[in-house]
């Protein structure tokens, strides 16, 4: 089994299931719906300076859907340069 990790901008959420749901992978996640913290996108604290949130998903499966999954990440990233989506395998 492989664990992937999804973090990403609130403004992506919708577009990161569906291209989950696109490439039919990703059917069975854990969401965290309220991530705060810094990362190389810049700060997301939910706050009046820092006013955006992340959230992130945990999939584990097997190699081919994680090769899937891999793929619409890699879609929504090509789409939203700037939000800060990582994906951690």
């Amino acid at each position: 089994m492989i664990r992937i990790e999804i973090i990403a901008n609130h403004s992506v959420e919708e577009n990161v299931l569906e291209a989950l749901a696109k490439e039919q992978v990703g059917k069975y996640y854990t969401k965290y719906p309220n991530i705060l913290g810094v990362g190389s996108a810049g700060p997301r604290m939910g706050d009046a300076i820092w006013p955006e949130e992340n959230f992130a998903m945990v999939i584990w499966c097997e190699e081919e859907e994680a090769q899937g999954i891999e793929r619409a990440i890699a879609k929504v990233k090509e789409k939203f340069p700037g939000e800060g989506i990582k994906l951690f395998r």
